[in-house]
């Protein structure tokens, strides 16, 4: 059973759904029931990942479906939240300070090679490693010893070749001591992010990127840049969740638009979203095979703190973003641009994880023009009294992001544009090289069901997740306290604590909670979506 597989940046305006167990397209009966090829090939729409296909530098959600087929990790989360052991045999502490890790035997590596505790130690040591400029480093920052591999100093080189908190106890055992204790550490281990690597790999990182080695349901096959990825199902694979296909092609698209027409014709046969163009008919068009759930990711509007426009003259006020986000009217733009398929957010964590509250953010997310204007006039007006709000035009977000800036112009009188970058790779290399002019379309989807994802991952200084340079001292002496709580029950209470605070702080603005908004051809069945949005692969039935 897939649970939430992989963090990501989320490509598109629409995805996903809350548990894995629920269905896809109304249940038992989507689509009719056909008899099965389990050789079957099926295809399911994506975009060009990113980068190159690492487990530890993949942050998007392009990336992330590919890595979901090819790695599996130590644990995965049932449709309550609870852990689910997968390559584990167990992941057990006494003091959420020393975790012991045993694995099941018998697993192998797609090249044949055996998945040992020195598999899993030796990735995370290079994936941490500041030399390797892996993305998600800092997912190791919990573990003893991380600032000597990873120095925060620029340009610093690392003093260690190993993280001091890892000790390999025999094949199928293995050690981590934190630097303090973290009551929810083991449901961190369930992002990608703490996949193993076979021995291979440190050949030559780089081509192992390009044609990577896995432990998967599914092993790699080819990728044709900007075209597509196949990836074939791995007969010798020791998991429960064994390919119910012979494969699955990642076939690349542009635009939504032009995915939802492949569908009809057949020539896609899964697609992750629907744009809001297509929203009003693909139930109609595709009746018992369209998606209609909820999951656990949150769209928001990143401020990009570093933009020239926040700095001068003088940092900006948080009234002044809190005002801009109390001129947004979320509930006739979900009714209306977006068809009913987002629900106005009310906070910064996401529905379907521990710690979600139906209040976080407060007053912040209600639609109060004339409170929106006061409020930015208190903080000291926009600079230049004009916004801009960048968003990748490959992701459906066109219309929404319009009908936000105008609802922004007609509350408060500051012009709102929107900032269309080609695709989702050219959105996120402007976000990474600060280029962004003010504020960005973000999207995030849980990495693991607990609040800490939604708050310490994205706006602690210097996680991995906050591309808009926010940073508060205080905040993260907060975010430090809640994860050094005595229990996971009070770590999870103090974040909720937190939230509630955010709206002093604003990092971003939140605007609704998403749901998948998909369908699927006629030569597919058993098509579900996973906890973080993506179709599980492996589940999916291809008819003869």
């Amino acid at each position: 059973m897939r649970g939430a597989k992989s963090a990501k940046w989320v490509a598109g305006a629409i995805v996903v759904a809350l548990a894995a167990t629920a269905c896809g397209g109304g249940g038992e009966k989507a689509g009719a029931k056909g008899e099965v090829d389990p050789n079957g090939i099926y295809s399911i729409e994506v975009g060009e990942p990113e980068k190159l296909l690492h487990p530890a530098d993949t942050m998007e959600s392009n990336g992330s479906i590919a890595m979901s087929g090819l790695f599996s990790q130590l644990v995965d989360y049932d449709a309550d939240g609870k852990i689910v052991n997968v390559n584990a045999e167990s992941v057990t502490s006494t003091d959420s300070k020393l975790w012991t890790v045993k694995l099941k035997p018998g697993w192998t590596f797609h090249d044949g090679t055996k998945v040992t505790a020195e598999s899993y130690v030796k990735a995370w040591n290079w994936a941490a490693n500041i030399t390797n400029k892996q993305g998600n480093a800092s997912w190791f920052g919990d573990i003893k010893g991380f600032a000597a591999l990873h120095p925060e100093e620029e340009g610093a080189k690392p003093t260690a070749d190993a993280l001091e908190g890892l000790k390999i106890v025999d094949e199928n055992t293995f050690t981590i001591e934190l630097a303090n204790a973290v009551p929810y550490f083991a449901y961190k281990l369930g992002y990608e992010v703490f996949s193993p690597l076979p021995a291979s790999f440190y050949a030559d990182p780089a081509a192992a990127g390009e044609k990577p080695v896995g432990n998967g349901p599914y092993k790699f096959k080819s990728w044709e840049h900007k075209k597509q990825i196949e990836l074939a199902r791995y007969d010798d694979y020791k998991g429960d969740n064994k390919a119910k296909n012979g494969g699955v092609i990642l076939k690349n698209y542009t635009t939504v638009e032009t995915a939802y027409e492949d569908l009809k014709s057949g020539n896609v046969d899964v697609l992750r979203q629907v744009g809001p163009k297509d929203l009003p008919v693909y139930r109609a068009d595709l009746g018992d095979r369209a998606v209609d759930q909820a999951y656990s990711a949150i769209q928001t509007l990143a401020i990009a703190y570093y933009a020239d426009q926040w700095k001068t003259p003088a940092k900006v006020n948080p009234k002044v973003i809190q005002g801009l986000s109390m001129a947004i009217d979320r509930d006739t733009i979900t009714k209306t641009v977006l068809q009913g398929t987002r629900e106005p957010a009310t906070g910064w964590v996401a529905k379907g994880v521990l710690g979600y509250t139906p209040t976080g953010s407060g007053d912040v997310t209600k639609f109060d023009p004339a409170k929106a204007k006061a409020l930015i006039a208190e903080g000291g007006g926009v600079p230049n009294n004009e916004i801009f709000i960048q968003f990748n035009s490959d992701g459906g977000h066109k219309e929404w992001v319009e009908a936000v800036c105008g609802s922004i112009t007609q509350a408060t009188g500051v012009k709102c544009t929107g900032d269309a970058k080609p695709d989702f790779q050219a959105d996120l290399q402007a976000r990474k090289s600060k280029q962004v002019k003010s504020i960005y379309r973000s999207g995030w989807v849980l990495d693991y069901p607990v609040n800490a994802n939604f708050i310490s991952d994205l706006f602690r200084t210097g996680a991995s997740g906050n591309q808009g340079g926010f940073s508060s001292p205080e905040l993260d002496a907060k975010i430090a306290a809640a994860d050094t709580a005595p229990s996971l029950d009070e770590s999870v209470k103090a974040y909720q604590a937190i939230e509630k605070e955010l709206i002093n702080y604003m990092p971003s603005i939140p605007l609704w909670y998403y749901k998948v908004n998909a369908g699927y051809s006629e030569k597919v069945q058993n098509v579900k979506y996973a906890q973080d949005g993506d179709p599980i692969l492996e589940l999916v039935e291809v008819k003869k």
